[in-house]
């Protein structure tokens, strides 16, 4: 039964996969570092100078009660104000180049506090004295600007009232001589009251004219004067690579998600677990690629890691109940080279040999057989039910019968492929499945090496005869889609995933400091077959699990 992750498992297992696209979070990496130092070096020629204002709006008196000018300032019309083209053609000219309006304009920035009557002029120069003095021109500029908007507009108003004041007295002097004509009392008094109410209009009128000549006109206080900044407006070299260096990590490790989410490959042991829905039996040491091969059997020659490697998917299949009850065995790989399941195939059938087994290996790679050519054959007593195998289709399986040295661990019987005429018809025939069906006696157990299943239906054809299929692939070089076919089509056949066997090519030129030399040494080359003996402490833990069988007497 497959096991769960659970979330902290999960996590882990998907940050693994992330940073082994290296190349993709580099590249973020150095992508960020240029940004930072791109930003640093335009910062580097650039100084900034700030002065402070507060606006002020024009009152008698600015400290009377409800004397509030908040109430009648709109600040954020104040900011585009003083950042307005009239204000930088004001400070162009009182700085005596006319011509650079455009550019003040678009190196200022004037920004408003909130909750106050302040506005503060940022200027951008490429000098210090140059930034200060731009910054303080816009800013006299922008209070000249409000002051003389403030006056203008006092004197329309004044003009305004002055102009109802002049009919208004003409007609109160035409009735101060009419009342001093007339003789008759009631129109005298009818006259004195319409004279009355003439002065105090006027009355009222200079009153106002008087207030708007009051005014106080000032349009605000410089509260900061703008000074030579003394370092530039970068971040600064240190600075700006390091938040260069954080973004280019955000931006590799998004860039290797991306890749991560649309890549088919089976990038780990979950993956192949998930598509295969079989537990991951072992991983063999990562090999280099390129590295010439050498002998496939490595048991029975010395004591390794890959050895160990073997023992361990050995004994956890010793362990598994369905391969247990009918010891039959079909190793194969899903697509591609066949290499590491064929030595994954040979080791195994020393492993069962190194308990005590009778142990049959079966090549059933009829298109391209080597196992003959590459496994050398030693003197050994053969049991009675794999010494003479019946003739089948095109002289396979019968004829030509190996027994394999395996050094200490002991021997196993071979029967080597042969090139037919017709591979299906030889695989399937009746003396191929007698063959395989020996190994219902006693202490015995039978492998089968097969052509990749989805290269060729040869495994297929083999499936229903051997029952458990034990999967050997690259989970970097074989797709999660290939992985669930292979599934698909063993079950379809009538077969059961017994689990998966994983190995890792490391590309030439490619080397992982942190790896001991043991772990980088050669699967299918660890000594020379010739090597003295030295058997694994994995032997002795599988002989505790298969007890020692009887051997067969020679007759």
């Amino acid at each position: 039964m497959i096991e769960q992750h659970d979330e902290p498992d999960l996590l882990r297992d998907q940050f693994r996969q992330l940073i082994r696209y290296r190349t993709l979070i580099v590249v973020g990496v150095l992508i960020g570092l240029l940004g930072g130092a791109a930003l640093a070096l335009s910062g580097a020629d650039k100084y900034v100078a700030t002065s402070e204002i507060t606006v002020r709006a024009a009152s008698v008196n600015p400290f009377a009660t409800g004397a509030t000018p908040d109430k009648v300032l709109n600040m954020g019309s104040e900011r585009q104000t003083a950042a307005s083209g009239v204000v930088a053609e004001r400070a162009a000219k009182a700085l005596g180049q006319p011509e650079a309006a455009t550019e003040l304009l678009a190196n200022l920035q004037v920004t408003n506090p909130p909750q106050t009557t302040a506005l503060d002029f940022a200027y951008t120069g490429r000098s210090p004295r140059e930034a200060a003095a731009r910054a303080n021109a816009l800013t006299q500029a922008y209070l000249d600007n409000r002051q003389q908007q403030t006056a203008s507009s006092i004197e329309i108003m004044v003009n305004g009232y002055k102009t109802q004041l002049e009919p208004l007295v003409k007609q109160s002097e035409n009735l101060r001589k009419l009342i001093e004509r007339q003789k008759d009392a009631s129109s005298v008094a009818t006259n004195t009251n319409a004279q009355t109410n003439l002065l105090s209009r006027i009355s009222e009128l200079n009153g106002k004219v008087s207030e708007l000549k009051a005014l106080d006109t000032t349009s605000g206080n410089v509260i900061r004067t703008a000074v030579p900044p003394t370092s530039p407006a970068g971040l600064g070299l240190p600075l700006a690579l390091g938040l260069g260096l954080a973004v280019g990590i955000a931006i590799g490790l998004l860039a290797a998600w991306v890749r991560l989410v649309f890549d088919p490959a089976a990038r780990s042991d979950s993956d192949v677990v998930r598509a295969l829905r079989a537990p991951v039996l072992g991983t063999l040491p990562r090999v280099r690629d390129g590295r010439e091969p050498g002998p496939l059997l490595v048991l029975g020659n010395t004591e390794s890691r890959i050895a160990e490697a073997y023992r361990s998917v050995a004994f956890r299949l010793a362990y598994d109940q369905r391969f247990a009850d009918r010891r039959r065995l079909l190793v194969v790989a899903p697509r591609g080279s066949s290499e590491t399941a064929t030595a994954v195939s040979v080791n195994l059938a020393a492993s069962f040999a190194e308990t005590g087994m009778e142990v049959l290996l079966i090549e059933a790679d009829l298109r391209t057989p080597t196992l003959a050519e590459r496994l050398r054959s030693g003197d050994g007593s053969r049991p009675a039910w794999a010494r003479t195998p019946a003739v089948g289709e095109g002289g396979w399986p019968a004829g030509h019968q190996i027994t394999v040295d395996a050094g200490e661990s002991g021997s196993f019987d071979l029967v080597p492929g042969r090139r037919v005429r017709n591979v299906a018809r030889a695989l399937t025939s009746v003396p191929a499945t007698r063959l395989i069906s020996e190994a219902d006696a006693p202490k015995s157990a039978v492998i089968v090496h097969a052509p990749a299943v989805l290269a060729y239906a040869d495994a297929l054809a083999l499936v229903d005869r051997v029952d458990g299929v034990l999967v050997v692939c690259d989970p970097r070089e074989v797709h999660r889609a290939d992985l669930e076919r292979v599934r698909e089509l063993i079950s379809g056949a009538g077969g059961t995933v017994l689990g998966a066997v994983l190995h890792t090519t490391v590309k030439s030129g490619l080397t992982l400091p942190w790896r001991r030399a043991e772990d980088r040494t050669a699967p299918l080359s660890v000594v020379d077959a010739e090597a003295a003996p030295a058997r694994g402490a994995g032997a002795e833990l599988l002989e505790a699990i298969v007890p020692e069988p009887e051997r067969s007497t020679v007759s």
